[in-house]
């Protein structure tokens, strides 16, 4: 992950402590409007840190928060093959953004007793798995990192109303894309097809993403 330092872990973990929490004093004062369980999002450009600083939050939490991922919802492989997109895997229209935005708004409207099941991804095999995240329906706040929880384009753009805050995470472009191509190498690219890949794709994501930044309710600078 990139550098952050104790001092700022503990003012977003604070924050999401919060967030976490504004539920919980709503259960303790007997409100009698329908529960609403919170969401935080967390955006940024691929390799910038998102799914290691959510887990991170999430396990700082430690019960409050489930981590639910928007990568669950890649097409999968053979479908994106079928569409002539497995070439731009990643780009926005290579996820089901209304399948994402319809288990958002369920997870913001807990049912008693009720566990709702969400997709994760599998970086090893390049594939969604369905039903893999239990969200218990006593979790007040769920933690959702993705590239396009702020872009405003198609069904994208209903995804920022159903958030109760995203934070943007920024990191330099001289330290973003060495990890990107590392991470690609990690999970089985050769090195010059990871180099090929991120400049071809993710970095036109990138650049997609980043038009975003001045939507987030808080940019979080990581060094």
């Amino acid at each position: 992950m990139p550098r952050m330092d104790a001092q700022q872990f503990d003012r977003l973990a604070a924050r999401a402590r919060a967030l976490a929490e504004q539920e919980q004093g709503r259960e303790r004062e007997q409100v009698s409007a329908p529960r609403r369980r919170r969401i935080l999002g967390i955006a940024g450009a691929p390799g910038a840190g998102k799914s290691t600083l959510a887990a991170r939050l999430v396990a700082r939490l430690d019960g409050l928060a489930v981590l639910v991922p928007m990568d669950g919802f890649h097409l999968a492989q053979a479908e994106l093959e079928r569409l002539g997109r497995a070439g731009r895997k990643g780009a926005p229209d290579t996820f089901d953004a209304a399948g994402y935005t319809a288990l958002l708004a369920r997870l913001r409207a807990p049912e008693p007793g009720t566990t709702v099941y969400a997709p994760a991804f599998d970086r090893s095999l390049e594939q969604p798995i369905a039903g893999a995240i239990p969200v218990p329906p006593d979790v007040p706040l769920v933690v959702t990192e993705g590239n396009y929880l702020l872009h405003d384009e198609g069904p994208w753009a209903a995804t920022l109303p159903l958030l109760d805050e995203v934070w943007y995470l920024d990191l330099d472009d001289r330290r973003r894309v060495p990890r990107l191509v590392e991470r690609h190498v990690r999970f089985g690219k050769e090195r010059a097809r990871a180099e090929r890949w991120v400049h071809d794709s993710d970095e036109v994501n990138a650049r997609l993403v980043a038009r975003g930044r001045n939507r987030a309710h808080l940019v979080v600078r990581m060094s």
